[in-house]
């Protein structure tokens, strides 16, 4: 058995003002799980992803987060929970005034298959895109596929 208080769990580099590995503090196998707070503006991934071999499931707390998919936006308050199939497509986004709390659950834990797509400035349209890590690790880029540009610089 494993207990942690969720503040205790040091965050991550990530497109939300807060991420959480609370899978890698419990020790987890099989099960990832993620803390997440969303300030305005901020979303839980770095893009329109889907995972080929993980589903996930988003337990808003509190605030609304509203997930892009491809049927269309669907906007999830707190208390309610949704659910995305492995190789479904989404991006959930804070897009109101308050902050957004929420846990994340995927299984299996560890995805290696994973399409990203987001605009590119170059490109003038939403393209696959690639993560990197910068300098001494001080920030995570979003590079397009296609041309190369960055798309995106996280903290």
């Amino acid at each position: 058995m494993e207990k942690v208080h969720v503040e205790d769990v040091a965050g991550q580099m990530s497109a939300a003002d807060v991420r959480r590995p609370v899978s890698k503090a419990l020790g987890t196998e099989d099960m990832a799980i993620n803390y997440y707070e969303l300030a305005p503006g901020d979303s839980f991934a770095f893009g329109y992803h889907a995972h080929d071999d993980q589903e996930e499931v988003f337990y808003i707390q509190s605030g609304t987060a509203t997930f892009e998919t491809e049927d269309g936006d669907v906007v999830v308050e707190a208390g309610e929970a949704i659910h995305f199939a492995r190789g479904e497509f989404q991006r959930g986004v804070n897009e109101g005034d308050d902050r957004v709390v929420a846990l994340a659950l995927g299984a299996p834990r560890d995805t290696e298959n994973v399409e990203m797509y987001r605009d590119c400035p170059e490109c003038g349209e939403r393209t696959q895109n690639e993560i990197e890590m910068v300098g001494d690790k001080e920030a995570l880029v979003t590079i397009c596929s296609d041309c190369g540009a960055e798309t995106g610089r996280f903290h």
